[in-house]
């Protein structure tokens, strides 16, 4: 027979069994589409994993360059949350790759590459109802970066390429979750 001592145990812990989320940031940043999956595996911790993709090449018009910000990112991580998963104020730690090739936004210049690191973020989640809320949050990632610099975004004309290390921002977030 199962007590009710344990049926409550089962129900608390299934009561939040995974949430997936889309950063609204993410698409003004020249469309980037974005997803990340959560499950808790503690009530103060959580794992999560996210991709970020962008195949779009944006024409400005006659005589300027097209600019572009492609990307396709990879990343997995943990959340502590000092109160409960889902709820309220927390911090995140992730391990990160992403294949880029960026330029003509600010200046002719486009870089393409490849970067590996980690990331720190922190932010607050603001439960709209049973099953939505709202993420508010920043972070940034470091790590090493390999790329090449081209001299314009169609040209192939090659100024640079090396390694070097990084720090950069890489979340500032807006997203809507739904939690199962």
């Amino acid at each position: 027979a199962v007590t009710v001592a344990a049926m409550s145990v089962w129900h608390e812990a299934s009561a939040q069994k995974a949430a997936v989320s889309t950063d609204l940031v993410g698409y003004a940043n020249f469309v980037t589409m974005n997803v990340e999956a959560s499950v808790p595996v503690a009530r103060h911790w959580s794992i999560n994993a996210g991709v970020r993709y962008n195949p779009f090449t944006f024409d400005l018009g006659e005589g300027k360059e097209d600019a572009r910000n492609r990307q396709q990112t990879y990343a997995a991580g943990m959340r502590y949350w000092p109160w409960n998963v889902y709820s309220g104020w927390w911090l995140a730690g992730k391990l990160q790759y992403q294949e880029y090739n960026s330029g003509g936004i600010v200046s002719r210049a486009t870089y393409e590459g490849d970067r590996f690191g980690t990331g720190f973020s922190g932010g607050y989640s603001y439960m709209l109802g049973k099953h939505f809320n709202v993420d508010f949050g920043l972070g940034f990632w470091g790590g090493y970066d390999r790329f090449t610099r081209y001299a314009c975004p169609v040209c192939g004309v090659t100024e640079d390429s090396g390694e070097k290390f990084f720090i950069l921002p890489s979340d500032v977030i807006i997203a809507f979750s739904y939690v199962f």
